[in-house]
C-alpha cells in the first residue's frame, strides 16, 4: 500500500478545493461526492472533513475564493478615465463576464435551502461585498455620476438582490422572475443607480436555464 503524501495543511487544502472546483464544473455539483473529490486530490476521504464539514461548505468558500481572485471591485479601482456610476456598471459586466464562477453559482442554488447555509452564503456577501459597494457608491455621490442619498443602505441592499431573485430561497416561476428583477431594475434607478439595463440580465437567464421544464415560459 502507497504511503500517504505528506503536504502542509494549506497545501492539502489548496488542492482539495481545486479538485472540487475541477469536478464541479465537469460532473456538476449535485454528481460530485466527497470521495470524488479527495480522490481526485490523492488524499483518504476523512481528511476532507479536517478542513471542511461538508461539501455544502466547501461549496461556499469555494465561491468566495473564486470571487476575491477575479474581484472586478478592484479591477476599476484608481481608474480616472471611468466616473463611478461607469465603474459599477463594468463591475456589474466584468461580475457577469466570470462564467465559471457563474456556473458554480448556479450549481449552488440547491444548496441555499438550508437555512445554516444561506445564513452563511449571506454572511459573507455583506462582509465582503457591502464595503465594495458602498466605497464605489460614495465615490459617486462626489463625482455627481451617482444622484442618491442612500449610499449606506443601497450598499447593503445590492448584496441581498442576488438571493431575493434565487427561486431556491424565494420560489418563482419564470414569468414572475422576470418581474422581479424588473422591479429591483425600477427600484434601483429611482433610488439614483440606474445598473439594471435590459429586461432580463444574465444571472437571471442563468437562473432560468435550471428551472424545471415545465415553470419555464415564453419572454414577454
Amino acid at each position: 500500500m502507497a504511503r500517504p503524501v505528506k503536504k502542509a495543511p494549506e497545501t492539502w487544502r489548496k488542492e482539495i478545493l481545486e479538485a472540487a472546483k475541477t469536478l464541479f464544473l465537469t460532473k456538476g455539483y449535485q454528481e460530485t461526492s466527497v470521495a470524488d473529490i479527495m480522490k481526485l486530490a490523492g488524499g483518504a476521504k476523512g481528511l476532507f472533513y479536517s478542513f471542511f464539514p461538508s461539501k455544502e461548505e466547501l461549496m461556499c468558500v469555494l465561491g468566495e475564493q473564486l470571487f476575491l481572485e477575479n474581484n472586478p471591485f478592484w479591477a476599476v479601482q484608481g481608474r480616472e478615465d471611468l466616473t463611478a456610476l461607469e465603474k459599477v456598471r463594468e463591475v456589474m459586466r466584468a461580475d457577469r463576464a466570470d462564467q465559471e464562477r457563474a456556473r458554480l453559482s448556479r450549481q449552488a442554488v440547491s444548496i441555499l435551502r438550508d437555512p445554516a447555509i444561506l445564513m452563511a452564503a449571506v454572511d459573507a456577501n455583506r462582509r465582503i461585498l457591502t464595503p465594495l459597494w458602498r466605497e464605489l457608491l460614495e465615490e459617486g455621490q462626489r463625482d455627481g455620476s451617482i444622484q442618491t442619498r442612500y449610499a449606506r443602505e443601497l450598499s447593503e441592499l445590492l448584496p441581498l438582490l442576488d438571493f431575493w431573485l434565487l427561486p431556491s430561497v424565494f420560489p418563482a416561476t419564470a414569468g414572475e422572475l422576470r418581474q422581479k428583477y424588473r422591479f429591483a431594475a425600477e427600484v434601483l434607478a429611482q433610488m439614483g443607480l440606474p445598473i439594471l439595463e435590459g429586461e432580463v440580465s444574465d444571472f437571471v437567464e442563468g437562473v432560468l436555464a435550471d428551472i424545471a421544464p415545465e415553470e419555464k415560459e415564453e419572454k414577454e
